[in-house]
């Protein structure tokens, strides 16, 4: 597996109850729900098996977190979330930002975005 990873980051917050109003929030007003990465990769419960297929294809590993999350371990990094950020031994870039993924409407879109914008060849 290559050097680099890649960290996905949500543009939600972590614990019980942020997930609980997420689940809502994709229920009863799916147009307005804030993190397009969250709604093409979960569906109400889980996570959806097209997309952790794709994920356990990468030739790099992948780390997920939330908004909160990542405002705690990168405090210097802004971006507009959701975003996908490629790691590589101190440096963290963005690689897809809010914007690209936002105009995704499948897994599959998400998915080609990622490795043509993601993953370098080692």
């Amino acid at each position: 597996m290559s050097q680099q990873r890649l960290l996905f980051v949500y543009n939600a917050d972590s614990g019980l109850f942020n997930t609980l109003g997420d689940i809502g929030h994709k229920i009863f007003s799916p147009q307005t729900y804030s993190c397009n990465l969250c709604a093409i990769s979960h569906g109400y419960l889980s996570e959806k098996k097209e997309w952790r297929q794709f994920i356990e294809s990468l030739p790099v590993s992948c780390e997920f977190l939330h908004r909160d999350e990542f405002l705690r371990m990168y405090p210097d990094t802004c971006s507009d979330l959701p975003a996908v950020f490629r790691l590589e031994k101190e440096a963290i870039d963005q690689c897809l930002d809010a914007e690209s993924i936002n105009h995704c409407h499948s897994v599959e879109a998400l998915s080609q975005h990622i490795l043509s914008r993601c993953v370098k060849e080692s």
